[in-house]
């Protein structure tokens, strides 16, 4: 069942079109990417979703809502992360938790402190429940804000560029909690990322955006395939015959060879490469060649990623 499907969503700022005819699909419990540059429209794209700006044009249907017909129902159903935490610093994190359900429409004392207990257990910020929002560090304001989002239990989770600005340790936090919250709770996500290794590790599909249009929507994977050209072969040495490294140079559906003679690793691309590596290793072989190991490396997501969004290739 769809979560979320658009149809032509389109927001124009006087001259410029900052989302282009948007149309995609994100299914229930699915963490989904938007992924881009910045500027390419992902916020933009969120802010029109969760019903913060309206539309210039085009539609979409968010939880089993119009977006533009039913407004306020899409808003109880979505919480968002925004690029910036949007906290109140002098207010402690329960009063910030407090205020925001309120906010939504929760009216239960009971059901809100008990909400927010929760929360604050579930991100490792119960014990520093009574302190000022101010004395926080950046990862701990995140995961607050995150928490904020998640108070009213939405089915729907919009997170833009939520590891953005954090050190390594706090990124890699905030993946393993948003993580949990797709896997485990089987929550809906729309992840906006500029972050290779954010969509790589979390997303379930990815969309790479750029300029406001869809450029190619699947899993990291078929991205790879796509996009950056044949898998490698990649064969470890612990001698390397130069005749060996000559006759693999000279086979027909072999179009590059690099050696490094330090490593002993031989990278060998090459047309049906899986179908041929036989091949290639019994040439290697038959040479002298000491061979102890021989696998296949799929192009990565940077090399697709950088390749769409300079222009390189056309999907």
């Amino acid at each position: 069942m769809l979560a979320i499907e658009t149809d032509s969503l389109t927001k124009k700022f006087s001259n410029i079109t900052a989302v282009d005819k948007l149309s995609f699909s994100v299914e229930e419990g699915e963490i989904f990417g938007l992924l881009g540059p910045n500027g390419a429209g992902k916020t933009t794209t969120i802010r029109m979703l969760a019903c913060v700006i309206s539309p210039t044009s085009g539609t979409a249907n968010v939880g089993g809502h119009d977006l533009l017909k039913e407004p306020q129902q899409i808003r109880r159903n979505v919480g968002i992360l925004t690029e910036n935490p949007s906290l109140y610093e002098k207010m402690t994190a329960v009063e910030n938790l407090d205020f925001f359900a309120r906010a939504y429409g929760m009216r239960d004392q009971v059901a809100i402190s008990d909400r927010i207990k929760e929360l604050l257990e579930f991100f490792q910020l119960w014990d520093r429940r009574r302190e000022r929002v101010a004395v926080y560090s950046k990862g701990m304001k995140q995961k607050l804000a995150i928490a904020r989002a998640l108070v009213h239990d939405p089915p729907l989770l919009f997170l833009d560029e939520p590891t953005s600005g954090l050190d390594p340790e706090s990124s890699k936090l905030i993946r393993e909690l948003v993580e949990k919250l797709g896997r485990y709770e089987r929550r809906t996500i729309l992840l906006s990322t500029h972050r290779l290794e954010d969509a790589q590790k979390l997303c379930n599909r990815v969309m790479i955006i750029n300029r406001g249009s869809s450029k190619v929507i699947g899993t990291v994977n078929e991205l790879r395939s796509r996009m950056a050209g044949h898998p490698k072969l990649e064969i470890v040495m612990t001698k390397i015959a130069p005749e060996g490294v000559v006759k693999v140079r000279s086979i027909k559906s072999v179009e590059s060879v690099e050696v490094d003679d330090v490593t002993g690793r031989m990278v060998v691309e090459a047309e049906g490469v899986q179908a041929v590596a036989p091949y290639i290793v019994k040439v290697l072989v038959d040479s002298g060649s000491m061979i102890v190991d021989v696998h296949t490396v799929l192009p990565s997501l940077e090399d697709a990623y950088l390749a769409l969004v300079n222009g390189g290739i056309k999907v």
